[in-house]
């Protein structure tokens, strides 16, 4: 499947669910999972390296590197169960993505599915521009960098790049989390990205990630495990209009998320009213 078969697919079906058939190595042997995923993993992470080096880092050269991840898991068993798109679909103008963050996949297969519809950037830790390799795939994206030790000045920064690149056509994928968990931690899920559609005038999508497919490793915390038998769900919202201070907003996003992991059986850390 190329990268306009695989669009395609989602401007008209709205998703995508990837084939219920196992493959025999996996089923087999667990461990062959983790192997064969980080064996390919690493290698299309070089492959995509070397072109974002060479400066051309276009929109269908990430949509496809992204792609490639995609079938990288499915050739190690996972599924993916893609849905929810037909807002996103039918939006014209740009949008902030606001997703809760479970996993280092949430990074690497998203941007497949959110350019089929517009460009895009993200949000990311600033200390994921000096990652061996992988910092210069973030690098050629343009992302809005935060140090995530300075709340005052990371919103400043988001607020103003943000709509520059807004202003453009840019959508913007945001994870206001401090870190990734497999639990959803209501109370550290701040209004970051409502903060930034209200300011910027367009609308939020809420994201629903269940993506333990690739669990945080303990040392590494981005080469976790991987568990075929964990099926991989990314859900949108519709398109959410900003009303007043935002906090009903953000409200929405929470709960969408919230009953959505609830219902794939994540585990979900609700706030202490």
């Amino acid at each position: 499947m190329e990268i306009d078969q695989f669009w395609h697919i989602l401007k008209t079906g709205y998703g995508y669910q990837s084939s219920r058939k196992r493959r025999f190595l996996v089923k087999k042997f667990p461990f062959w999972a983790t192997f064969i995923y980080y064996v390919q993993l690493l290698y299309i992470i070089l492959i995509e390296s070397i072109t974002a080096r060479k400066g051309a880092y276009d929109r269908e050269t990430w949509a496809r590197g992204s792609l490639g991840i995609v079938k990288i898991v499915e050739s190690a068993g996972g599924r993916l169960d893609i849905s929810g798109l037909k807002g996103v679909a039918e939006h014209q103008e740009p949008l902030v993505y606001i997703a809760n963050h479970m996993s280092l996949l949430d990074t690497l297969v998203l941007p497949c599915i959110l350019l089929a519809f517009n460009s895009v950037t993200f949000v990311v830790k600033k200390g994921l521009l000096r990652y061996p390799v992988f910092g210069s795939i973030i690098r050629a994206i343009r992302p809005i960098a935060v140090t995530r030790q300075n709340p005052r000045e990371d919103l400043k920064l988001v607020l103003m790049r943000g709509q520059t690149l807004i202003s453009q056509g840019c959508s913007i994928m945001i994870f206001p989390q401090a870190t990734r968990s497999a639990v959803f931690d209501v109370a550290s899920f701040n209004s970051l990205g409502v903060k930034l559609a209200r300011k910027a005038g367009v609308a939020v999508v809420p994201v629903a990630l269940k993506t333990d497919f690739q669990g945080n490793g303990r040392i590494l915390k981005d080469m976790g495990s991987v568990d075929p038998s964990k099926e991989i769900y990314i859900k949108f919202g519709e398109p959410i209009p900003v009303k007043g201070n935002g906090q009903e907003t953000h409200q929405q996003i929470v709960t969408f998320i919230t009953e959505n992991l609830t219902a794939w059986g994540a585990k979900v850390n609700p706030s202490i009213s």
